[in-house]
């Protein structure tokens, strides 16, 4: 009864925004950005269930597609809104770049380190060992990583971006594809929905495909514009509004599945739900802001990015460097995530150009000197690319 009541929850707190967008009523910003961004929160919930629930229905391959596309849907809906309006006022760039970079630190920067935290908490054990199945989704992180570096470098977005990092999504599906299947499993109302006659599951799955991907649709563009008259409104900067409150709203459900597993004793399960989830918003996510800019446009053009967007990239492609090296050897340990943790928590509040120029060197610096002190380390990323490619050969 209480999974039930879990998904009623979630449903009812998203209907608001389909009947005001539909009735053509607007709120005030601050209480737009609220009514809308629980919408986000609920649906994202719906379809984060629904997702597992499907999983017992469809294809490995298939499975995994659906999975990744859904884990960027929240970002997604309002990313691309922002690079959708870059194409028609160029002030919405920024706004696109921000969105990205907080969604994907977020999920290093308060997502793994939660889950060593309460695997220690609920088990005593001072690290989560993952699998050498694992080795698929760090390769491709890898890889993403690597490329995000070049984005600095040119200083925008451009279709080019788009064909490398979709093409990596792609491959990274296929590769995730190829690995020996393991039984999922499920946990809160994924769980109950699954185990309902198979007829009524189905149908069940579908309506939860089909409600939240229109809450969140419906949700986007008032939930962005919300924060940003929001900050304008009250003095605060609205990139940072931009940059952590929204992917606080569509990171919920991920972080707290991951939390639900490892207290379940899973936190290998917790932490691939958390990497697989940033190597989709490391590539398809921002594989497609460019795509919808150029629509926008109505032409071909490369999405800009300022000095602080700019830093902002390298900041996030030097603190996925430093998680990489972390997990080379397959293992996150308590002490890692500590530092994890501190290291985005405190740039949290230091926010000048400097600062972010100093945590990224803080980072990189960090990784090398893991790297090049632990030959286990490296033998570890040689491994990770092994894995992967022979999943090509097989």
């Amino acid at each position: 009864m209480k999974n039930w009541l879990w998904i009623a929850a979630a449903a009812l707190v998203g209907i608001p925004a389909i009947v005001l967008r539909l009735w053509g009523i607007e709120l005030a910003p601050h209480l737009g950005a609220i009514v809308f961004g629980i919408a986000i929160v609920g649906g994202a919930f719906l379809l984060t269930w629904a997702a597992g629930a499907a999983q017992k229905e469809i294809s490995q391959a298939l499975a995994l597609a659906l999975l990744a596309l859904i884990a960027v849907l929240p970002e997604y809906a309002v990313d691309i809104y922002f690079a959708w309006m870059a194409g028609i006022d160029p002030q919405y760039a920024g706004y696109a770049a921000a969105n990205m970079t907080g969604a994907n630190r977020l999920l290093i920067g308060i997502g793994w380190p939660l889950v060593a935290f309460l695997f220690w908490m609920k088990r005593g054990q001072r690290a989560v060992v993952l699998e050498k199945g694992q080795r698929v989704e760090l390769t491709f992180l890898v890889l993403a990583t690597i490329y995000s570096f070049i984005i600095p470098i040119k200083g925008t977005l451009s279709l080019l971006d788009s064909v490398v990092l979709v093409s990596l999504f792609a491959l990274y599906i296929w590769a995730s594809s190829r690995v020996k299947a393991v039984e999922p499993e499920l946990v809160g109302p994924s769980a109950t929905i699954a185990a309902l006659p198979r007829r009524w599951s189905r149908l069940l799955t579908a309506f939860l495909f089909i409600l939240p991907a229109g809450i969140i649709l419906a949700s986007a563009e008032p939930f962005a514009e919300g924060l940003i008259q929001t900050g304008k409104t009250a003095g605060i900067d609205e990139f940072i509004l931009v940059q952590w409150v929204a992917p606080l709203a569509s990171e919920a459900p991920e972080i707290l599945i991951a939390s639900i597993l490892t207290l379940r004793g899973n936190p290998t399960a917790a932490m691939v739900v958390l990497i697989s989830s940033k190597v989709n918003q490391w590539t398809l996510l921002i594989g497609t802001l460019p795509v919808a800019y150029c629509i926008s446009l109505g032409g071909i053009g490369a999405l800009p990015l300022d000095a602080r967007q700019v830093e902002e990239v390298l900041l996030t492609g030097a603190q996925s460097a430093f998680a990489i090296a972390i997990l080379a050897r397959l293992r996150f340990s308590l002490p890692s995530a500590a530092i994890l943790f501190l290291l985005f928590i405190t740039q949290l509040v230091l926010t000048m150009p400097m600062v972010r120029w100093g945590y990224a060197g803080a980072y990189l610096f960090l990784a090398l000197v893991l790297l090049l002190a632990d030959g286990e380390r490296r033998r570890g990323l040689w491994a990770m690319m092994r894995t992967t490619f022979s999943t090509f050969r097989d």
